[in-house]
């Protein structure tokens, strides 16, 4: 793993995106490895580079973080815990 705190875009213009969001992408940078980076417009581009191991361990990590925030937040929204108005 290795965290990247200003990556030039031309580093990854020869390597493929797997999947993008607004500021978020996946790029395959080859050998089994590859980059999550924050593409933010007006800063350096950031990312971390992960093995394929690394991205399926860092996925279920991240699903359980979800499914955590996910209770949270639906518990507030739970009509048992809305207060009358």
């Amino acid at each position: 793993m290795k965290l990247w705190t200003d990556i030039e875009q031309d580093v990854l213009a020869g390597s493929k995106c797997l999947a993008e969001s607004d500021e978020f992408a996946c790029y395959a940078l080859g050998n089994d490895t590859y980059a999550l980076v924050l593409r933010h417009q007006g800063m350096a581009w950031q990312g971390v580079t992960l093995s394929g191991d690394g991205v399926f361990r860092v996925a279920e990590l991240l699903t359980k973080a979800c499914r955590s925030l996910y209770r949270d937040v639906a518990s507030r929204l739970s009509p048992e815990n809305k207060r009358p108005s």
